[in-house]
């Protein structure tokens, strides 16, 4: 496919996804030099570390893949709306480079369960919850959720190790069900002000952009937008209830 040119994010470096399950479904980028950058790779043993920017982006384009290839089918407008996706977020060139790797990947078996749990083993948290939120992100990029994508991302958010509770947040910022808003706040509509306040606090923190800030300026802008949703949820309660 010539070279891949995602220098943006493998510039970061690219760690754990050059091995294991991950490495062997990227096995066509091994060996390439990326914009004549020096790729620099990490074995990372024991509790997972702030996640470098290539390691996130390339796993992010793998689940992107199989999140895709959900119902056996990949056509012409998934790609084109995935790479709108990419242009709106990331800029034209870097959206351009992320589509003909993913075209690539999308060739390739992929191992959802090896993948994610390598992810899993890898990579911290907070950058786990962001690749989530881009997964639904695009998933509804045409304008509509599909549901065996949904039960696509449902599964690996279970094999990243992502709480229910953390996926139901997510999935109401996108596929919006009853009491929506205290869903994404993590709590039920009879729990006291209070109780809607300290969960308001406890979520901003827990979605704040800086958590992803190691990951460079484009995957911290797309956390805004999780951030946003916190604070639309809350003020959506504080309205129906008149919390000052």
């Amino acid at each position: 496919m010539g070279k891949l040119r995602l220098g943006k994010w493998i510039g970061g470096g690219l760690g754990f996804v050059m091995g294991g399950p991950l490495g062997a479904v990227l096995g066509f980028m091994i060996g390439s030099v990326v914009d004549n950058t020096t790729v620099q790779t990490t074995v990372y043993k024991g509790s997972p570390r702030a996640t470098a920017r290539g390691d996130f982006g390339m796993s992010l384009l793998v689940l992107v893949a199989a999140m895709m290839k959900a119902d056996n089918k990949v056509v012409r407008s998934e790609l084109n709306y995935v790479k709108q996706f990419f242009v709106s977020q990331f800029g034209h060139d870097t959206a351009r480079d992320a589509i003909l790797t993913l075209r690539d990947i999308l060739k390739q078996d992929i191992p959802v369960r090896d993948v994610c749990l390598q992810i899993a083993s890898n990579m911290d948290y907070p950058s786990r919850l962001q690749l989530l939120h881009l997964l639904f992100g695009i998933s509804g990029a045409d304008g509509r959720v599909h549901p065996l994508e949904v039960e696509m991302i449902e599964r690996m958010s279970s094999y990243l190790g992502i709480s229910r509770s953390d996926f139901v947040s997510i999935k109401n910022m996108f596929v919006p069900e009853t009491d929506s808003s205290y869903k994404i706040l993590e709590i039920t509509p009879d729990v006291s002000d209070d109780e809607v306040k300290k969960a308001y606090r406890e979520m901003a923190k827990k979605y704040h952009p800086d958590k992803v800030s190691h990951l460079g300026e484009e995957f911290r802008k797309t956390a805004e937008e999780k951030f946003k949703k916190v604070n639309e949820a809350y003020a959506r309660i504080k309205n129906e209830r008149n919390i000052s």
